[in-house]
């Protein structure tokens, strides 16, 4: 399929959303392409490493932590 008739397509699939799916989509048109810079694999790297001191320093949630925090969303 190329891309004039994938368009197409999705134009008549968001005539079917709910109002809730369409606030994410416009949200990922303005935002999702502002934030799509990759990041070097040497940030990433890093990302990772300072992940494992946090955990290594106990500065972490356990999942039943977690869910309690997502609960009170």
């Amino acid at each position: 399929m190329d891309l004039e008739a994938r368009k197409y397509k999705f134009i008549q699939q968001l005539s079917e959303v709910n109002e809730t799916l369409l606030d994410k989509l416009e949200y990922v048109l303005k935002n999702g392409l502002q934030n799509s810079e990759r990041i070097t694999l040497e940030d990433y790297n890093k990302e990772i490493e300072e992940a494992i001191e946090d955990i290594e320093k106990g500065e972490f949630y356990t999942q039943n932590e977690a869910k309690k925090i997502a609960d009170q969303w």
